[in-house]
């Protein structure tokens, strides 16, 4: 598994249909996620565990399953842990479920790489 992350609109996607060569019909979202589909990608990952919070399932778990499934899959996930505490409680629990997500996926990813305006920075080789 590889783990590209970054801010809103940065060029994530982009980047890695270019750099992996991956088309449409391989990339997987919280709107699009047909399990029959041959899913090289999943992208706005951080959305899927929203939508997994508000069904009542553990994103943890659920994540493990993910990564069972699509043993090679990229996941791109925005960085939403920076700039103001959210209000709400239901809110902070999102943030806090995709920051330690992500803690996870960059322990168990081959590679982490950070998009910054379309630009890469490898953090794990």
């Amino acid at each position: 598994m590889k783990f590209v992350i970054g801010g809103e609109s940065q060029g994530k996607l982009e980047y890695v249909i270019k750099k992996y060569d991956i088309s449409e019909e391989n990339i997987a979202d919280e709107k699009n996620t047909d399990p029959e589909k041959n899913i090289r990608c999943i992208n706005n990952y951080h959305l899927i565990i929203k939508s997994i919070i508000e069904n009542g399932r553990d994103p943890y778990e659920e994540t493990l399953k993910i990564l069972e499934r699509y043993p090679d899959v990229i996941v791109i996930m925005n960085e939403i842990g920076n700039g103001i505490v959210p209000l709400r409680k239901e809110d902070r629990r999102w943030r806090e479920e995709v920051g330690n997500i992500g803690c996870f996926l960059a322990e168990k990813a081959e590679s982490v790489e950070r998009i910054f305006c379309g630009i890469a920075v490898n953090i794990k080789p």
